[in-house]
Formats: structure tokens, C-alpha cells, sequence
């Protein structure tokens, strides 16, 4: 599967914080998130393992009991059933890669 970047496809997750699904196969599905300073991803956990990349911008990122503040080029990776979130401190766009695929991200 391709996928051709675009500027449609975006849909509001909570207030401040958008996603779009870039591509997926039969076990990974890739997505795009764009978030805007002062937002803030509420703590929560799911099954699916988590991968991201910080494209731009600055996140502060709780996983577990650790925190981690995020810049352009940092990654990390989050265990499934592990509860995390998010503080954006600046404008930011990550690349994260669910597994196994999330159902409820595939349109």
C-alpha cells in the first residue's frame, strides 16, 4: 500500500489535537497527529504497543512513571496496557506506528 501526502483526511481527536491514518497493512498502522501548544492528551492506555517520532515542535511525554520532554528528531516507544500523555509546549506534528493495527483509526 501507498499513500500520497495530502492535507486531507484529518479528523479532531479532542480540542487541539488532530489525526489522520497515513497508511496500514496487517499488522502496523502508521498515523500523522498535529497539536497545538497547550494541549493536553489526558492519561490513558491501550493494547496496542505505540512507536512515535517527533517531526517538529515540543512535547512532554509521561510514560509509566517517566517523563520525557520530546524535541524535533526525539522518538519513543510505549508498551501496551502502559498508561501515558502528553503536554504540547510548543506547535508539534509525530508520526506514530500502532500495533497491532487500531480498528477504530482505519475509515
Amino acid at each position: 500500500m501507498f499513500a500520497r501526502h495530502g492535507d486531507d483526511g484529518y479528523r479532531e481527536v479532542i480540542p487541539g489535537i488532530k489525526m489522520k491514518t497515513i497508511v496500514y497493512g496487517d499488522k502496523t498502522l502508521m498515523t500523522e497527529f498535529v497539536m497545538k501548544k497547550g494541549s493536553t492528551l489526558r492519561q490513558h492506555d491501550h493494547m496496542h504497543e505505540q512507536t512515535g517520532y517527533l517531526v517538529s515542535g515540543r512535547i512532554r511525554l509521561s510514560i509509566g512513571d517517566k517523563t520525557f520532554e520530546a524535541c524535533a528528531g526525539d522518538s519513543w516507544n510505549i508498551p501496551g496496557d502502559m498508561p501515558h500523555s502528553a503536554q504540547i509546549l510548543e506547535d508539534s506534528v509525530a508520526i506514530e506506528v500502532f500495533s497491532p493495527c487500531r480498528d477504530e483509526y482505519i475509515d
